[in-house]
């Protein structure tokens, strides 16, 4: 199980390859790759600086993976998410599991993800042509964690 906050980019075939090599009895691997989009709310976004509480962050991140842990059947977990100055297109997060069957990957995938959208201490700024905003917390992520 790994986390890691950075904020260089991340080779997501490189990473995948490590994780579902780590041992012979994975027979399954669920990921999921976020990524900046151009637009959020009607509006064009030209960039986004993310920021985290270093520590906290990866605490978070590290207690959630554990509880995917104990609630499915997974062999191992890796979540990388970038902090600073992103623009569209680029990656932004990568959660990818691995276990026996692809049940339990896809659970603890999705688990993961709609956790991390709730819980762990990150704050978003887009840059608009009207200018700069933070981003507010949206009433459908705490739909998607709440049927957990």
């Amino acid at each position: 199980m790994a986390v890691r906050i950075q904020t260089q980019d991340f080779d997501t075939s490189a990473e995948i390859t490590a994780l579902r090599r780590a041992r012979a009895d994975i027979g399954a691997v669920a990921v999921f790759i976020g990524q900046m989009r151009d637009m959020n709310d009607g509006s064009h976004v030209a960039s986004m600086t993310l920021e985290h509480y270093p520590g906290m962050t990866e605490k978070a991140l590290e207690g959630i993976v554990t509880q995917a842990k104990t609630r499915w059947d997974i062999v191992g977990a890796l979540v990388i998410h970038r902090v600073g100055e992103l623009k569209p297109l680029d990656q932004i997060v990568l959660v990818a599991v691995t276990s026996t069957h692809r049940g339990a990957a896809f659970a603890a995938c999705e688990f993961i993800m709609d956790y991390l959208k709730t819980q762990a201490p990150f704050w978003k700024k887009e840059t608009t042509p009207q200018g700069e905003r933070w981003v507010e917390a949206k009433v459908s992520d705490d739909e998607a964690k709440a049927r957990w």
